[in-house]
């Protein structure tokens, strides 16, 4: 059996349409036979709802297309045969998972594709001996893996095969992690306007969240978050350049860390932000969260912000287990604690936790200034236009020989093209306002107030005034209705993850309860490089944590009387 055929298979379970490439595979069916792939699809519809482990499901397919295809044959690794080591029967079971509860069921849209070479490939890593042991993560598709298009939530990306992996992604690979699949996203990470509904995008749809499939994932790290919730993986690669890892860990009851700017790769990542803009690890504990960030962190090359990455990357789970809170003084950033009472009440419940736990807490008042704002976005707008460009153009040709887009104005005019499946809900007035350019000399301006605001008059200033190691405060609040037509619904005034997304600082959040079923986080943030320090504290904070935590139920959000 060809690799085309494995990759329609996995396919077929994805409900994506096959390539030329898959449709060339499908010809080798003999004449007037049904071709693999409606064969494929008849499989699949027979065996929805009657089996839900997924290695029957394509077992099922591939027998009903080789019996129409005379020239199939299957190698020894194929990944269709049933495993029998733990991590290939682990990823097998996470694959299941993603059929029964992604693609059917509450159909949460939170993988956009499948590698169904993944139980092979888990197996190979465990066999290694390597350090993840063949632990299956699902990546953010605005990061490329060789095996998969990379999309970022657009049509106009979706024929966009790289055939490459970026850097974070090959250092996965050599820790001994497996890529399980895609996860969806907010389209171009939420910066095409700013009406948007976070979790949408025209490829993978409306992300739903497992607590609540009414109420939204939060963005733009949307299918990460709540695939790890739902136990679609080990873990997730989520990216962040102002709260797209932190929120959506938040809402979705999940682990959520933002590095320090540098510590890993952005390279072969469709950008936003050279300044700000990361990668990071979300998954279900702290410790699961720190391999994954030892594994992925490490210096690159071509990317210039990761010079000091090799030289200040550690085990970062080395010492979880016995991080202690005794003794640390943290600071409670008060203002930033928010109007509602409910939030209000979990965050207090965390404190009193903190502190049984031994540590110090120390009252924080500061309120950013309103330029530190109004900069960042100067700041974005300059450069999503500038390595957009870049990245685009770095593009290879797609595999029907068709140029991809190249620039942000060819973006553009694609969504004017293809209005109605890509703007129905929303428009892209923040693409057009980039689109117009800034002065280089303004941005340098605003880009250096901003950091100076968020940094050594924000996060720096206030850790040495009140002699403190850390900075808490509410994530942010819990999950609202998604509303396609109305767009985001924000409120609260809670959080202070600007603070270290336009630093470029370590931010990490934690569950700490839930509001009437929908979770909560509590965020700690440090200083720049302070990475294993927060994650330490995050872990102590698990361990101390009284809060009951809530459990998906993949269902509408109701009232817990009428649960």
């Amino acid at each position: 059996m060809s690799k085309g055929y494995v990759v329609l298979a996995g396919a077929m379970f994805k409900g994506v349409n096959p390539d030329p490439e898959w449709a060339i595979a499908a010809s080798r069916c003999k004449p007037g036979a049904t071709s693999l792939y409606r064969a494929l699809h008849r499989a699949n519809e027979l065996a929805q709802g009657r089996m839900r482990n997924l290695s029957r499901l394509l077992a099922c397919a591939v027998m009903v297309a080789l019996s129409a295809c005379s020239t199939a044959r299957i190698p020894a690794e194929t990944p269709l045969v049933r495993q029998t080591d733990p991590a290939a029967r682990q990823a097998e079971a996470f694959l299941a998972r993603i059929a029964t509860l992604d693609d059917a069921g509450p159909e949460l849209n939170a993988v956009i594709a499948i590698n169904a070479a993944a139980p092979a490939q888990a197996r190979a890593a465990a066999a290694a001996g390597l350090p993840l042991a063949g632990r299956t993560v699902l990546i953010k598709d605005n990061i490329e893996t060789r095996e998969l298009p990379t999309t970022a939530g657009s049509l106009a990306l979706a024929g966009n095969r790289t055939g490459r992996d970026a850097p974070l992604v090959a250092n996965l690979r050599r820790a001994g992690g497996v890529v399980l699949g895609k996860t969806n996203l907010s389209e171009w990470a939420n910066i095409r306007d700013s009406n948007s509904t976070s979790g949408w995008s025209a490829v993978g749809g409306l992300t739903r969240n497992p607590h609540a499939i009414d109420r939204n994932s939060c963005g733009s790290s949307s299918g990460s978050g709540a695939a790890v919730a739902a136990g679609f993986a080990w873990a997730a690669i989520g990216t962040e350049t102002d709260g797209s890892i932190t929120c959506p860990a938040s809402v979705n009851g999940v682990v959520g860390f933002k590095p320090t700017v540098g510590l890993v790769s952005r390279s072969r990542v469709v950008p936003i932000s050279s300044s700000q803009d990361t990668a990071g690890p979300m998954a279900a504990n702290v410790r699961d969260a720190a391999m994954l960030l030892t594994a992925i962190a490490g210096s690159d090359p071509e990317d210039a912000a990761t010079a000091e990455a090799d030289r200040r990357r550690v085990d970062y789970a080395a010492g979880l287990d016995t991080a202690s809170l005794r003794g640390l003084r943290i600071g409670v950033l008060t203002e930033q604690v928010g109007s509602r009472r409910d939030v209000r009440a979990l965050f207090e419940a965390a404190v009193a936790d903190l502190r049984r736990a031994g540590a110090e807490i120390v009252d924080v008042s500061h309120t950013p200034d309103a330029a530190m704002y109004r900069d960042e976005f100067a700041v974005l707008l300059f450069e999503l236009r500038e390595d957009m460009n870049a990245y685009l153009a770095s593009l290879p040709e797609q595999a029907d020989g068709t140029q991809p887009p190249r620039s942000l104005d060819d973006l553009i005019a694609f969504n004017i093209a293809h209005a109605d499946r890509e703007m129905r809900w929303f428009g892209q007035d923040i693409f057009l306002q980039a689109a117009e350019g800034r002065d280089a000399g303004s941005y340098a301006e605003a880009r250096a107030n901003a950091l100076k605001l968020a940094g050594v008059d924000g996060i720096d200033a206030l850790l040495a005034e009140h002699h403190v190691q850390f900075l808490i405060a509410p994530t942010t609040g819990p999950a609202w209705a998604s509303d396609l037509v109305a767009g985001d619904n924000y409120g609260g005034g809670i959080g202070a993850g600007s603070l270290a997304a336009i630093a470029g600082y370590p931010h990490l959040t934690v569950p700490m309860g839930h509001v009437e079923g929908l979770p909560v986080g509590i965020s700690f943030l440090g200083g720049a490089w302070q990475d294993s320090a927060v994650l330490k504290a995050g872990a102590a904070y698990e361990r101390a944590r009284s809060a009951e935590l809530h459990v998906p139920g993949f269902t509408r959000w109701q009232p817990p009387e009428k649960r």
